[in-house]
């Protein structure tokens, strides 16, 4: 599979984590009770996987390559943006995590405010990405841009395997799934 084919599949089960983020909210927002814990697994699989192990390849590779061949700079430097913006929410997300832990029910709002937004930032952030983002990099690139893009997600790939990055996470993101189902 090439890597940019493997970005939209990982965009897949970024996607099963969002759709469980939002069941978790809604339990939140009828006060069911919940583990808030399981919003440290979701913290953890956004830093890890999503970000570090997706974005590596996205924004160190091609987004890199489009910018210097293309001359893209504006549409990369927006998804990056994104990329940031949804740091933040983590950020927040796990401040009022704990603010709720410590007993300031309150901050549930925070909880919810800050889980939606990265939801709705993500669904529309891949949504770009996988239907114009990648399409022009993968039509527009020259074909010894597009190897380099594969030879240096491969590696990436890699050396993430033998780390079990990739099986540590997809479990992690069923975990949660199974979380947010009950």
């Amino acid at each position: 599979m090439d890597s940019i084919t493997l970005m939209m599949e990982e965009h897949k089960v970024i996607k099963r984590v969002l759709k469980a983020i939002r069941k978790l909210c809604i339990k939140v927002l009828n006060d069911e009770e919940i583990d808030y814990d399981v919003f440290h697994k979701i913290i953890d699989f956004v830093r890890n996987y999503a970000d570090r192990h997706h974005h590596s390849k996205e924004e160190d590779i091609l987004f890199k390559k489009m910018t210097e061949e293309l001359e893209v700079e504006n549409p990369i430097l927006g998804m990056l943006a994104e990329h940031d913006l949804g740091r933040l929410y983590m950020r927040n997300l796990e401040e009022a995590v704990e603010r709720v832990k410590n007993g300031d029910m309150d901050s549930r709002v925070d909880v919810i405010a800050n889980a939606i937004s990265y939801t709705d930032l993500l669904h529309r952030h891949i949504d770009k990405e996988d239907n114009t983002i990648y399409k022009f990099g993968k039509e527009k690139l020259s074909k010894s841009s597009l190897q380099e893009v594969e030879e240096k997600s491969k590696e990436v790939e890699k050396e993430a395997e033998e780390k079990g990055v990739q099986q540590k996470y997809l479990r992690l993101a069923e975990e949660i799934e199974k979380i947010a189902n009950k």
